[in-house]
């Protein structure tokens, strides 16, 4: 995946997240929130990761 697929998966993982949690928060059911929040911090990764790679590239073009 390139930096760019992974900043945007990571930011659809990280909205998807926060619907869960909140439905979860609505419905008052745990295991939904818990999941929410997984997905969430999975999606802060995946933008991480996807910045890295920006990164990388920046000081690979610069040599």
């Amino acid at each position: 995946m390139g930096s760019t697929s992974d900043k945007m998966a990571g930011k659809a993982n990280e909205m998807s997240g926060k619907v869960k949690q909140a439905a979860g928060d609505m419905t008052d059911n745990p295991k939904l929130k818990a999941k929410g929040g997984a997905q969430e911090t999975k999606g802060h990764a995946q933008q991480a990761k996807g910045k890295l790679k920006d990164a990388a590239k920046g000081v690979v073009d610069r040599m």
